[in-house]
């Protein structure tokens, strides 16, 4: 695996090195190793698989408070989409940035979500779907999100959201109290 730090400190894409051949390739999509070489969290407790039917989905951007923050590990397994995180860690220098990249089934790029971000994405063709792999447990009295157009971060998505749940258009503006504590 290629790990390649973001512009965010600690949050990496990770894209698969792949041997190929006459068959196709092979590749390791995650090794406990590789993963402690780089001092990440890897203790996945839970995996979850979302579909979106329509282009222009647009979930999030979700994350939990301590002490049940997650780290996520994020892959598009069917289609295309853009994924967006944003730094709620407070003390850091790049707090209240953010960063999106394209991973898609065909790139088969993850994204490497630490604790202390938000995270969502938008579809960019039908039919999507994605796996994340979780070092948490959803816990719904933590649970927190950040609107996709709050203009305290001024998110650039590609594309204008068609689709959007109602939980996700009525979060609330940033608010420290509300969403860091």
């Amino acid at each position: 695996m290629r790990f390649t730090e973001t512009p965010l400190k600690g949050a990496y894409l990770i894209d698969l090195e792949k041997r190929a051949d006459e068959r196709g390739f092979f590749a390791r999509a995650f090794c406990v190793n590789e993963f402690d070489a780089h001092g990440l969290d890897h203790a996945i407790v839970q995996i979850n698989n979302s579909l979106s039917k329509d282009k222009g989905t647009l979930r999030g951007m979700h994350y939990q408070l301590a002490p049940k923050a997650e780290t996520k590990i994020v892959r598009c397994i069917k289609g295309a989409l853009y994924d967006v995180i944003l730094d709620l860690r407070k003390e850091s220098e790049t707090f209240g940035l953010s960063f999106g990249h394209e991973i898609t089934a065909d790139n088969r790029t993850m994204m490497y979500v630490p604790k202390g971000f938000a995270h969502g994405f938008i579809t960019l063709s039908e039919d999507t779907e994605a796996f994340y792999m979780s070092t948490g447990f959803y816990a719904p009295e933590f649970e927190r999100g950040v609107r996709y157009n709050d203009p305290r971060f001024n998110i650039q998505w590609p594309i204008t959201p068609v689709v959007v749940s109602e939980k996700d258009l009525n979060h609330p503006d940033f608010n420290e109290l509300y969403h860091l504590q």
